[in-house]
């Protein structure tokens, strides 16, 4: 049975009623201001009680994902903190608060609330009108409203303690319209904020409304905000509607450029210039492409930058800033064993012959063996191997089973050769160009980023891979492959006898089987030595491509990548 509870006593069942009823409070926060004159501030209504703040929702801070220029600007910043105090031109209004202090001959201290006619009531001075007053000029109103009483002996000491508390309506395109509550010191850019900020693909940040009644107060454009920090000071009132009109026409930018973002503008037609100002293209950037909006079948512009200032831009079209300037330097470094310098800026078009004229070697240089390193090489060589990776990956994981156990050991397998791939999606290649035995290589032109090295000769071999003490062995003429890998103590257990891979100096690359080496195979000083591992052969419909693999590592990268 449940527990009986103690009849709840009528001032407790009056506190639960109170508790049930009371208005939950919206957020509000930060500020810009304008004069409230006239009859539209004899017309205020009585101040509000004070509005506690309350943080924003999460999903009022979340940043928002959108293309849309100024799609940023609202996440709950402008929803988080309070208005600041003391602000020189803020406007005093029925509902302010204001901290007034006498003393002297006459002593008084207390808030007072500014009244329905804008006064504040002193003892023994009487009405003091403060509506309309700057906030910079309280001190001097209040001052001289005491001094025409008391000449001397009472001093005077006037703030500004809480504006005047506010609820706003926010309409139009945004992501949540209702009535928001603040205070006259809070911006435009707060109840916003509050609102979810602009829709960013239906609200238009050009023309943001105030209107106060049938009368329009003012129009705000955030780009100018945005762009150079500019805001207009308008000072809101309860009651106030804060509305924002459709999106109008848009043009999207991509490309060079430091504001890659769709942009609003108003009128049917714009200058590429105007988009200029507003997206401000890399210094790289020298033309322009203008995809215009013409259906189905889309028809492109092209432009130097410098003369399509004055070109037109429709709603919809699409502008993309280039790079389209021919190098008119390269630069080449040069490694090794050589007594020149070690790089070289040279005109766009020069050839490997225009720089190795330059070198100076020495008799410890291999001119012969010259290397040639390329960035575009690189990336090829790794998009191979990246497509090899793929395919083998998806034959992991494709393998078709003929049994419940075979399937358990394929699942194992096939994560043991998952992280395998892993291991080898972050080999990097050399990018390594054979052009030591090249007769005309002198003719070959040089790329902007290439590497030349001079390899020394140092007379050691590398032998590397499966074998047990991978090592730099002194060379030594008549001795064979076999004999440089017994020199590091023999194969591995996990050693591919048959597949032996000779990476000449010079950047070819030799393959030698098992019973092989023993015979002559010339090795030469410098040369690397790389034993590459054994394909399992449970793994035998997966072997072409591990095969494949391993050399393409092995020959692209100079590395051994073991299978474990």
């Amino acid at each position: 049975m449940r527990p009986s509870r103690p009849p709840l006593s009528f001032s407790a069942l009056w506190l639960t009623g109170a508790l049930c009823c009371a208005p939950l409070a919206d957020a509000a926060t930060p500020s810009a201001f304008e004069p409230v004159l006239g009859d539209a501030a004899t017309a205020r209504a009585a101040p509000l009680p004070a509005v506690p703040r309350v943080k924003p929702s999460p999903a009022a801070s979340a940043p928002r994902d959108s293309e849309v220029f100024g799609a940023e600007l609202f996440t709950g910043a402008f929803a988080r903190e309070g208005a600041a105090l003391f602000n020189p031109d803020y406007v005093i209004a029925t509902g302010d608060t204001l901290q007034l202090r006498l003393w002297g001959a006459f002593s008084f201290d207390a808030p007072l609330v500014v009244d329905p006619q804008g006064n504040v009531f002193l003892p023994n001075v009487g009405p003091v009108p403060v509506r309309g007053v700057r906030n910079a000029d309280l001190q001097q109103t209040v001052e001289a409203a005491v001094r025409r009483v008391y000449r001397t002996n009472v001093s005077s000491y006037a703030s500004l303690a809480d504006a005047q508390p506010v609820r706003v309506f926010v309409s139009g395109f945004v992501s949540r319209p209702g009535q928001y509550s603040g205070t006259s010191m809070d911006s435009l850019l707060h109840y916003l904020d509050q609102a979810g900020g602009i829709d960013p693909e239906r609200g238009s940040f050009l023309d943001v409304q105030v209107r106060r009644g049938s009368a329009l107060r003012g129009r705000v454009d955030l780009y100018d905000f945005l762009l150079d920090g500019r805001l207009p000071a308008l000072q809101l009132a309860s009651g106030d509607v804060i509305f924002v009109p459709p999106r109008q026409n848009t043009v999207r930018v991509g490309g060079l450029a430091a504001n890659p973002k769709r942009f609003e503008f108003s009128g049917t037609e714009r200058t590429v210039a105007d988009f200029v100002a507003l997206a401000r293209p890399q210094a790289a950037a020298t033309h322009v492409r203008i995809t215009r909006n013409t259906g189905t079948v889309r028809h492109t512009d092209y432009h130097p930058l410098s003369e399509a200032g004055s070109v037109s831009v429709a709603n919809g079209d699409e502008l993309e800033f280039t790079a389209d300037k021919k190098p008119g330097t390269i630069t080449v470094r040069v490694e090794g064993e050589h007594d020149s310098a070690q790089e070289y800026v040279l005109p766009y078009g020069s050839r490997l012959g225009d720089v190795f004229s330059r070198i100076r070697l020495n008799e410890r240089s291999q001119p012969q063996n010259l290397q040639l390193f390329r960035q575009s090489v690189k990336l090829r060589q790794k998009e191979l191997l990246s497509t090899s990776l793929r395919s083998l990956e998806a034959s992991l994981l494709t393998a078709r089973s003929g049994s419940g156990e075979e399937a358990k050991l394929r699942e194992q397998e096939a994560k043991l050769m998952l992280q395998w791939v892993e291991r080898a999606r972050l080999v990097e290649p050399l990018g390594q160009v054979l052009v030591a035995r090249d007769p005309k290589r002198d003719d070959l032109l040089l790329e902007n980023g290439d590497v030349l090295r001079v390899p020394t000769r140092d007379g050691l071999v590398l032998v590397n891979g499966e074998v047990l003490f991978p090592n730099a062995v002194v060379h030594q003429s008549g001795l064979s492959l076999g004999d440089y890998i017994q020199r590091a103590g023999g194969f591995t257990q996990n050693a591919d006898h048959s597949r032996v891979v000779l990476a000449r100096v010079d950047g070819s690359y030799e393959q030698s089987e098992a019973r092989h080496l023993s015979e002559a195979t010339p090795v030469n000083p410098g040369d690397q030595v790389l034993v590459l591992p054994k394909v399992d052969q449970k793994n035998r419909q997966f072997a072409l491509d591990l095969t494949r693999i391993l050399s393409q590592i092995a020959i692209t990268a100079g590395v051994v990548l073991g299978i474990k």
